[in-house]
């Protein structure tokens, strides 16, 4: 089968990170004011800081599949290597109903009979999960071409809001204050804690790294340029989109992309916009589905999931760890839907951040084992990386809040218990 290469490879990783983040996170943030970008440029340099750990961890471990799940079980032994599956692993379904639900938001914009019921609006994002679950279930030939198509529709509108909008920008929208009651310093933490959602993804190559060619040199560098562009990105559009709207229009706005480029193109800008946001909300939700199925597959070939994740289909896709990782995004979506669409989208987003920071904190420290054998002056580089990497990743996860992690807890626990309980059943005679 063809590998992918560093086009392919760097549109996995931009192409599962600019998705519903983006598109939504402008509503969501829209309470803090101008103290969002703060917290905008504080998860970049996180994200920045993340992804040199995982270009150092794809130079140690090229061959090592299933990203972060692999670094930690190779330094840290099998009970580390379970928790950092089970962890991410929940953070990829409840990301893609996430994502689900901002895709309905933006599609509300063409049927808005879909956001005025929350029926309908769960409905419709279970539609989308299934859809490609199906796609993801013909291959990775059709994902990839689903996925090239995707970031290079959605990226070009992007960039064309950003580079226009910048000159519309007013300075008392942008410059407003935050309607949030708490202290700079909570402030801060928040937004930085809600805006790391949107680089979720920046691991992508490394999961998949054995459909990758020249693993070594490809994830990293896919990992970083693909990083360093969506920071771009994502910084010029948020001022643009908080710029453009008044606070007080943004901070209930289910489609602000749209909402903005109607301020400075006219009307029918709204529908050309908010269809790009529907291409790049799909063209992420293929990219996570495939991770779905990719990761749970890893850990079943070193027997710490059950075998079923391990199965492939004649397309050689893990159907059964695709299906159902969609069926427990599906359960979550559900679980939500009486609340408002933004609601939704904020707890589910948050949720799937903390699930990841245990698999981000632990493959920095992994990062730390594996660097003991080195020569010095790669040792301190690496180490300083990882280092900073871990205290970014403890201070993110207390900015979670006490509910939702109250929630990541739980589901934590129910994968460690399972984990006790498989380890003895296997030691009873």
């Amino acid at each position: 089968m063809k590998k992918l290469g560093f086009w392919s490879s760097t549109s996995l990783v931009t192409g599962n990170m600019i998705g519903s983040g983006i598109f939504l996170l402008p509503a969501t943030l829209a309470i803090y004011g101008s103290i969002s970008l703060i917290g905008w440029l504080c998860s970049s340099v996180g994200a920045l800081l993340l992804a040199l750990v995982f270009r150092s961890l794809g130079q140690l471990q090229p061959e090592a599949l299933g990203g972060p799940y692999a670094y930690a079980r190779n330094a840290l032994g099998d009970f580390v290597g379970f928790a950092v599956a089970w962890g991410y692993w929940v953070s990829i379904w409840c990301t893609n109903a996430a994502i689900a639900v901002a895709c309905v938001g933006y599609l509300g914009v063409f049927f808005p009979f879909i956001i005025e019921s929350n029926v309908a609006s769960a409905s419709s994002g279970l539609a989308l999960i299934w859809l490609f679950t199906g796609v993801n279930a013909l291959g990775l030939r059709q994902v990839v071409w689903v996925q090239r198509m995707t970031t290079v529709l959605k990226v070009i509108p992007l960039l064309l809001v950003g580079f226009v909008g910048v000159w519309f920008v007013r300075l008392e929208f942008l410059l407003a204050p935050p309607v949030f009651e708490g202290s700079l310093w909570e402030a801060i933490t928040a937004t930085t804690t809600l805006s790391l959602f949107a680089f979720l993804g920046l691991e992508s190559a490394s999961i998949a790294s054995s459909k990758i060619k020249n693993p070594a040199k490809t994830m990293g560098r896919a990992s970083l340029f693909g990083t360093g562009f969506t920071v771009f990105t994502y910084i010029l559009c948020s001022i643009v989109i908080m710029g453009v709207l008044p606070p007080e229009a943004l901070v209930n706005s289910t489609a602000p992309f749209a909402d903005a480029a109607e301020v400075f193109w006219g009307v029918s800008s709204k529908y050309i916009i908010a269809a790009t946001a529907v291409m790049a909300t799909l063209g992420a939700l293929n990219g996570w589905i495939l991770i779905q199925g990719q990761l749970p597959l890893a850990a079943a070939s070193d027997r710490l999931f059950p075998a079923v994740f391990g199965r492939t289909n004649r397309h050689d896709a893990p159907i059964y760890g695709i299906a159902l990782s969609s069926v427990l995004a599906s359960a979550v979506l559900f679980l939500k839907y009486s609340e408002s669409l933004v609601d939704k989208f904020t707890f589910m987003m948050t949720l799937s951040t903390l699930s990841a920071l245990i698999p981000y904190l632990l493959s920095a420290v992994s990062l730390l084992v594996m660097i003991r054998s080195l020569r010095n002056e790669r040792k301190v580089a690496k180490g300083i990386t990882a280092l900073l990497s871990m205290v970014f990743c403890v201070w993110v996860i207390f900015g979670c809040g006490l509910d939702v992690i109250v929630y990541g807890s739980i589901l934590l626990l129910t994968g460690l218990m399972l984990y006790a309980a498989k380890t003895f059943y296997r030691k009873t005679p």
